[in-house]
């Protein structure tokens, strides 16, 4: 009786849940249909091959004419309009698929603009607005609280032996905030590589063509079948998606959806700043909107560091009470030892918010010291007159100092600290190995070197309990 009851209980509560939520599809159903007439509305097959320049990431062999491409690109809209519609009626009638399916054609409707290289703007802009709104009201509102009932139950979202809850909005405000600026400044410079504005504006390095221009349509670019400013912005827009799907009890209620966007923040951003960051070494120039890009993807990394570690013992805990584990990491459940986080997130001051928000991250001086440091050393062909390997060298290391510095920003993070060890070890061993350098130049990397690996010594103030991660803090 009492399985029944909880099934009953949990039928009742789905029940509840799908029927608050049936707006969403609704909305779905119209942009459908925005979608599908979004070609003659905007005039996709009135444009004039004169209208604008062929995409400059691309040659006129490698690429069908403006027609054609207008064609394809309004053929996408038509049926992927058509599409949502189907799979919007079908979620309103309960078929779970559905959702998932129109969360597919969200990320089409963003990507097909890149693959057909359309020339129109209004489509591009439409197709990427559309696409995170499919998303969000097929998956992200109607998902909002979790799958598993005992999760969704119990209201507590402080984890066991934790002070402050890391899936707060407040903890979650500035990654969407920096999102948001990776999407504008990525959008940008999609538009040019696609043809779509006459020029790319830089306010520090070079004239016609300058640093950003040269770059966005350097080799490096070239090599991707499509625009790679326009793959950012995908990637800056589920960052964003990512950042707002759930409550406040998501790092153990939806665990899928942590990971995701652990992965999503961490690993690739990793990888895009280092792309970014060696952009210099093989091109000889730099990108100022590159640079405010990967400066945004830096800074938020650590704020998604300690989500990851309150989900990661949520599913130990899970595993070692016997539960299963792929259940438990794709619907969620509840957690015995949990509280309720009674502290309000916003009073309504901005200090608050700005207070709410850096939990779990400090800025402790020694890291700080090691990012001046950093940005010194990639100014040393400024400085010194380095150049070749050396120069290259100071670059890289400048870079990655920033890099793993900020990440250790992080509490959670903060023995990440000790791989800053290495770069002060190669910069002491550099001039010995690298040509480049003159004698001020020769010395100050070996100073610089020393400090790296005294600087990175200090563990910093750890303010936050994080149960027993906290032993792993040195």
């Amino acid at each position: 009786m009492p399985s029944d009851m909880g099934m009953d209980a949990h039928m009742q509560m789905m029940e509840r849940r799908h029927l608050a939520t049936l707006w969403c599809h609704f909305v779905n159903v119209l942009l459908g249909f925005w979608v599908l007439s979004a070609p003659f509305i905007f005039g996709y097959l009135n444009i004039a091959p004169t209208d604008l320049d062929l995409p400059r990431l691309a040659t006129e062999r490698e690429l069908p004419d403006v027609a054609t491409r207008a064609l394809l690109m309004t053929w996408s809209d038509v049926v992927s309009g058509a599409l949502v519609v189907l799979f919007s009626v079908l979620s309103l009638k309960r078929i779970a698929w559905a959702q998932w399916a129109n969360t597919v054609m969200g990320l089409w409707l963003m990507f097909a603009p890149l693959l057909f290289w359309t020339p129109s703007p209004a489509s591009y802009g439409n197709a990427l607005l559309v696409g995170g709104l499919v998303i969000a009201f097929s998956t992200l509102v109607p998902m909002m609280p979790g799958m598993s009932m005992s999760g969704m139950m119990q209201k507590a979202a402080v984890p066991p032996g934790w002070d402050y809850n890391p899936s707060t909005w407040m903890q979650r405000l500035p990654i969407a905030l920096l999102a948001v600026i990776g999407i504008l400044l990525a959008r940008y410079l999609a538009g040019y590589q696609l043809g779509h504005t006459a020029n790319a504006w830089d306010p520090f390095f070079g004239t016609q063509p300058n640093g950003t221009e040269t770059i966005i349509t350097s080799d490096m670019s070239r090599a991707w079948p499509v625009s790679d400013a326009g793959v950012g912005v995908m990637a800056y827009m589920i960052e964003l998606l990512m950042a707002v799907m759930g409550d406040a009890r998501r790092w153990r209620t939806m665990p899928w959806m942590v990971a995701a966007f652990g992965v999503v923040v961490v690993p690739l951003g990793a990888v895009s700043i280092f792309f970014i960051i060696a952009q210099p070494i093989f091109i000889d120039t730099w990108c100022t909107l590159c640079l405010i890009q990967a400066l945004a993807m830096l800074v938020m990394m650590p704020y998604a560091l300690d989500e990851l570690v309150a989900m990661g013992q949520f599913l130990k805990d899970a595993r070692q009470r016997g539960k299963p584990f792929w259940k438990t990491f794709w619907q969620g459940d509840a957690m015995e030892g949990a509280r309720e986080d009674n502290t309000p997130e916003f009073d309504g001051s901005l200090s608050s918010m700005t207070l709410k928000g850096l939990r779990g991250v400090n800025l402790p001086w020694g890291l700080a010291l090691l990012c001046i440091l950093g940005v010194w050393l990639m100014c040393t062909r400024l400085i010194f007159g380095t150049e070749g390997a050396m120069a290259n060298s100071d670059h890289l290391m400048g870079s990655l100092l920033i890099t793993v510095s900020v990440l250790a920003f992080a509490e959670v993070a903060r023995p990440l600290r000790f791989l800053n060890l290495p770069i002060g070890a190669w910069l002491i061993a550099a001039p010995s190995f690298l040509e480049g350098a003159g004698f001020a130049a020769t010395v100050g990397s070996l100073i610089a070197g020393v400090l790296v690996i005294g600087l990175s010594l200090p563990r910093g103030p750890i303010r936050h309990r994080y149960a027993g991660w906290n032993a792993l803090l040195r």
